[in-house]
């Protein structure tokens, strides 16, 4: 400890400031010193939200924090208190049902997490201590441990390999379910360690915990008896990291060096966080004005008593004085209970029950989601999966679309498609004949050439590079048919060359390497008649066309790179040739050989990439033995350089690749998921914008983006990558600035405006742009060394992205691709945000946008488990947006301003009774009308629309995309349609009330010359409301269904058949019987018939005319027009 402080005050290397020393196998590096091991954290991993012990508080507080529930709280304990005109039942039932409803639902989601979690933390492993192969589990390793993993399992935390059990000293794993790479990777064990670890004692210095999957700077010191430690440095190469699975090596030992929430997978992993929609935003805000309006009206209330009862003799008539405990109490007490009771009489202005109907309705609404039998796939025999119902309106809003590439775009399926040969396009054919190459000759290559192919001698050069220039593994299988299962290995079954089935070993051989297409590469050379057989100690044997077998000594791996883009190898021929082979993207390959060859090659690559299919360029270079001789001492220096050694290593193999020639190019294609290019589209005319952000190198990506028609032709790419930070020659910083402000000006300052509705298929005159940025430069945007920077930057690259068409991030790690979907969502106008993947690399961009989308996908079921809604395929977003996203948001925003509205249509009439019944708090209606008008008699309607309505029907929908545009940005909800709905509520309620007021001027209103009094008043007005608003819905509604009819007409017969019931019988539990016979009496008399029938007539004349005289608008104008008095089927039938 005190050495490491010492460092860092006298300035020792920088880089040990933020470092940690592991002590491998808890041995201490010095005799003499005590050994204090350093505390680091455990390795469990915790996911889960509640414990047993803080579920009821936490709970209760994140639900109390809903303006509504805490509203009723309040309410609830003002009538328990208050002597209020209403009982506390009122308000507390409903209140309860809510509450425990939601706990129950969350109790149970996070018990399934918990679940998650210990299946994780209680895995066995294997340790070795003190020579001893101990069982432990998984959550028991502590930094420094040993740990031993066997084939097939999983890294049990992020570990530095040590030995595998191969003779290479080398171990193969898959990362699937961090990076969403399915390929093998090569990873290495640190040089020089002893063969028996017991007896090895070193310790390891290497960085702090950091998110970065692809970044890790270490060095290991071993003590050997007395000598100077050997140091040897640490990279990716040698760190194992948690979550990833050991392929194709039957065991290795590793010593832990970040465990539990330290290791790389769980800082990469995002907590769920509550998502609320923006439909319960805007029904809170909703909320807070009809609050306002609440109080308000018991203040003016409470005021206006207060003035009428200073007039003398109106505070104690002679009919009604005070008893003494009245007169004693506090002026302004009484007026504070008064202010409280009116609040409760009035309190059913607010609500409560539209929070049930909501949850039911977005309950029972994800259910058919799950039944549509379109997102039925029958290969997984599986369709939709809902994890989350509170976002189903969210899908109708989406603004921006965030989807992964391998896997969600693509299938991860790599195919050879054809090959150019000096010039001359080769075309694999199934047909061909076996020893000859089926190629031929078209327009585009050199037509003046008479012989139809290329030399046979170019040919096998050709084919020969394709099968040495690679980093692939053969694995023979051990058992026929053992990995058929496997979708990672490549099965060749019987290949003819020559006529002739291979020998039967390698009948059923499989290929693994760390990228997808090499493997095509090797099995194109295959198609052709050269077949690799493997590497075995630095030998790489070929079977060529002729059946007989070449070898060739690799010397050096020249590894790809993204800022390079190729990659070379170094073999020499059995004849003593030293050959360089390269292939690599076309501009990183032309400007290194002959240029005279290039120009015969360049069209057959153009062509091919804007196919959509994955280009390589495939370069030769004799070596002579001083070159080799220079090349190999700077390649083994530079891989042992502690700094720079990337830089270095660069130097190295940019002065070796050079001068070499041009022999021909390859087309590969990664088969893109059925219909990706018409969803892509389809999403773009909706208004939306696509972003890809991917793992993967920048020139597949970039293609994939074509073949998906993101980019079209004639699409101006902005290129922001390491590459083009390079190209300057001035630091990176500078050139970043330059760029963002170079192409801010393009696409931003000058951009003609683009108008609002048109799609970039009509403005075509306009320039697209694209916009390109990868992982290291993006860090630089978003993490520049000065504050101020780093805003200034990310705001210059928020505004290009948004004035791109399509925008294409590749090379991110997981978190990266959160960072950017955070910083689009927390961008001006909170724009909702959709993250659509399939791998566990995914899981945190799905967590952090508005709404997750997980693909079924063959990367494990990861982003599946965290997602919010599951489909099994691309193309399904396009319904799940366009079509129930759409209906779902009309119909929650309908059912949302319904709600405000006929609970204003309720109330109004009771705070206009106060001024005729000297603001006494006398209710207008009957305590059971109360209760009943938001339970019985008028929410089943509103529930059943909201979940059948059809406003168009859904092939509608998705033949027009644009109609996506009209709802987009919560347009339902804004505050014109909610003032809208609010003055039809207080015309309605002035017209009910003075309505039958009216009436009431005539004070013999039965045959029988008898008055009506005030129950019959307050009936009459109920009756008329729920009528008017049950029949408003009725007007409203365009998709009738016999669920629509059962319930509109069934709520209005339940509501006479009630009323007589309630009437008609002496109930023994009710202290007084307001409503005896008052319903009965009221039919009885010819006016209040009248006058009901001619207030709901005139309450919806203003509507009925409205849809009879309102010219259709747009382009649907003839389907709506048609569907308003119609069903769905008879407009079917007449179409």
């Amino acid at each position: 400890m005190l050495r490491r402080r010492l460092n860092r005050l006298l300035g020792g290397d920088e880089r040990r400031v933020d470092s940690r020393t592991i002590y491998v196998g808890h041995r201490s590096s010095s005799t003499t010193e005590a050994f204090i091991p350093p505390k680091f954290c455990d390795n469990r991993i915790v996911s889960s939200k509640y414990t047993v012990w803080n579920f009821l508080p936490k709970n209760l507080f994140e639900q109390f924090r809903r303006i509504a529930n805490f509203y009723f709280l309040i309410i609830f304990l003002v009538q328990v208190i208050v002597d209020t005109p209403t009982s506390p039942v009122t308000s507390g039932l409903p209140l309860f049902f809510v509450i425990t409803v939601t706990a129950i639902k969350q109790g149970y989601e996070d018990w399934l997490r918990h679940k998650a979690d210990n299946e994780v933390n209680k895995y066995p492993v294997t340790v070795l201590e003190q020579g001893l192969r101990i069982r432990k589990e998984s959550e028991k390793i502590k930094v420094g441990d040993v740990v031993e993993v066997e084939e097939d399992e999983t890294f049990p935390c992020d570990l530095i390999l040590l030995q595998s059990s191969r003779d290479d000293d080398t171990c193969f794993v898959t990362t699937a379910s961090l990076d969403g790479e399915s390929n093998h990777k090569t990873h290495y064990t640190v040089p020089d360690t002893e063969k028996d670890l017991e007896s090895l004692n070193a310790t390891i210095e290497c960085e702090q915990p950091q998110p970065d999957l692809y970044k890790f700077v270490g060095r290991m010191h071993i003590y050997k008896n007395d000598q100077e430690p050997a140091v040897r440095s640490l990279g990716p190469e040698n760190l194992l990291l948690k979550g990833a699975t050991l392929k194709n090596t039957q065991r290795i030992c590793g010593v832990a060096v970040y465990t539990g929430m330290e290791t790389k997978m769980a800082l990469n992993y995002q907590g769920k966080s509550q998502k609320r929609s923006a439909v319960e935003k805007s029904i809170n805000a909703f909320l807070l004005v009809y609050l306002c309006i609440l109080v308000s009206k018991a203040l003016v209330c409470t005021t206006l008593k207060y003035v009428w009862q200073s007039k003398p003799g109106q505070d104690e008539p002679w009919y009604n004085e005070k008893t003494q405990r009245e007169k004693d109490t506090n002026l302004y007490l009484k007026m504070f209970t008064d202010f409280l009771s009116f609040m409760v009489l009035f309190n059913f202005i607010i609500p409560v029950s539209m929070y049930v109907t909501v949850e039911m309705q977005k309950f029972l609404g994800s259910f058919f989601i799950t039944w549509d039998k379109d997102f039925f796939d029958p290969e997984i025999k599986e369709g939709a999966l809902v994890n989350t119902s509170d976002l189903n309106e969210e899908l109708g809003q989406v603004e921006y679309v965030f989807t992964d590439k391998t896997g969600t775009l693509t299938q991860n399926n790599m195919e050879f498609i054809e090959c150019c040969i000096d010039g001359f396009q080769y075309k694999y054919r199934d047909a061909g004949s076996g020893s000859e190459l089926d190629g031929f000759c078209v327009t585009d290559g050199p037509v003046n050439k008479v012989q139809e192919k290329a030399g046979r001698e170019k040919e096998e050069l050709f084919l020969r590079a394709l099968c040495l220039c690679h980093t692939v593994q053969v694995k023979e299988s051990t058992e026929q048919g053992q990995n058929l299962g496997d979708g990672l290995i490549d099965q060749v079954d019987g290949l003819g060359v020559d006529g002739e089935v291979l020998h039967p070993p390698q009948e059923q051989r499989g290929f693994i390497a760390s990228s997808p297409d090499e493997v095509a590469l090797v099995k194109g050379a295959m198609r052709y008649g050269f077949t690799f057989l493997g590497l075995e100690s630095k030998t790489m044997k070929i079977l060529n066309r002729n059946n007989a077998i070449e070898m060739y000594e690799l010397l050096h791996v020249l590894n790809f790179d993204p800022v390079r883009r190729r990659m070379s190898v170094i073999v020499r021929s059995k004849s003593g040739d030293t050959l360089l082979f390269c292939k690599g993207a076309d501009s990183s390959i032309f400007p290194r050989v002959r240029q005279e060859e290039v120009e015969r090659i360049r069209m057959h690559v153009e062509r091919n990439a804007t196919e959509g299919y994955r280009t390589l360029c495939v370069a030769y270079k004799c070596l002579s033995a001083e070159e080799y001789a220079q090349a190999d001492a700077g390649l083994r220096e530079a891989r042992l350089a502690l700094q720079d050694r990337e830089e270095k290593l660069m130097a190295v193999y940019n002065q070796v690749e050079t001068g070499m020639s041009l022999i021909g190019a390859t087309a590969v294609e990664d088969r893109l998921q059925e219909e990706a290019a018409e969803t892509m589209e389809a999403l773009q005319g909706a208004g939306i914008s696509v972003w890809v952000l991917t793992g993967d190198k920048m020139e597949t990506a970039k293609s994939t983006c074509y073949a998906c028609r993101l980019f079209q032709r004639n699409t101006e790419l902005l290129e922001l990558t390491v590459r083009t930070l390079e190209d300057g020659g001035r630091r990176r910083e500078e050139r970043l600035h330059e760029l963002l402000l170079e192409y801010h000006k393009k696409a931003v300052q000058d951009a003609p405006p683009v108008k609002a509705g048109v799609t970039r298929s009509w403005s075509s005159a306009n320039q697209d742009y694209g916009f390109i940025i990868d992982g290291a430069t993006l860090s630089m945007v978003l993490n520049s060394s000065s504050e101020s920077n780093s805003s200034r930057y990310k705001n210059l690259f928020l505004q290009i992205c948004q004035n791109c068409t399509a925008v294409l991030c590749c090379r991110m790690a997981p978190l990266q691709k959160a960072q950017i979907v955070k910083m689009v969502k927390n961008s001006k106008g909170s724009p909702i945000t959709l993250s659509i993947g399939d791998g566990a690399n995914d899981v945190s961009m799905i967590l952090e946008a508005h709404v997750g989308i997980g693909i079924k996908g063959k990367e494990g079921r990861q982003a599946v488990r965290n997602s919010d809604y599951a489909i099994p395929k691309l193309k399904h977003l396009k319904k799940l947006l366009l079509a129930h996203g759409h209906l779902y948001y009309v119909r929650i925003a309908h059912l949302v301003q319904y709600f405000f509205y006929k609970n204003l249509c309720f109330i109004l009439p009771q705070f206009l009774y106060q001024f005729f019944c000297g603001y006494s708090q006398q209710p207008l209606y009957d305590a059971a009308y109360l209760t009943m008008y938001n339970i019985c008699f008028t929410s089943m309607p509103i529930l059943a629309y909201s979940l059948l309505e059809q406003h168009l029907c859904i092939e509608v929908l998705l033949d027009n995309a644009t109609l996506y545009r009209e709802i987009a940005k919560n347009a339902m909800l804004r505050w014109g349609p909610f003032l809208y709905w609010t003055l039809l509520g207080v015309f309605h309620g002035l017209l009910f009330f003075f309505g039958v007021r009216y009436l009431f001027s005539n004070p013999a209103l039965q045959d029988n010359g008898q008055v009506f009094g005030n129950w019959s008043y307050g009936t009459i007005v109920f009756t008329v409301l729920v009528f008017t608003v049950t029949l408003k819905l009725a007007l409203d509604t365009r998709h009738w269904t016999w669920i629509n009819h059962f319930v509109i007409w069934g709520s209005l017969a339940f509501y006479v058949f009630f009323s007589f019931f309630w009437g008609g019988i002496i109930w023994p539990f009710l202290k007084q019987q307001r409503l005896y016979f008052v319903f009965a009496n009221m039919l009885s008399s010819v006016s209040a018939w009248l006058v009901i029938i001619l207030l709901i007539l005139l309450s919806l004349l203003p509507e009925i005319l409205l849809v009879v005289f309102r010219k259709p608008r747009g382009p649907h104008a003839r389907q709506i027009a048609a569907v308003t008095p119609l069903s769905y089927k008879h407009l079917k039938e007449r179409e």
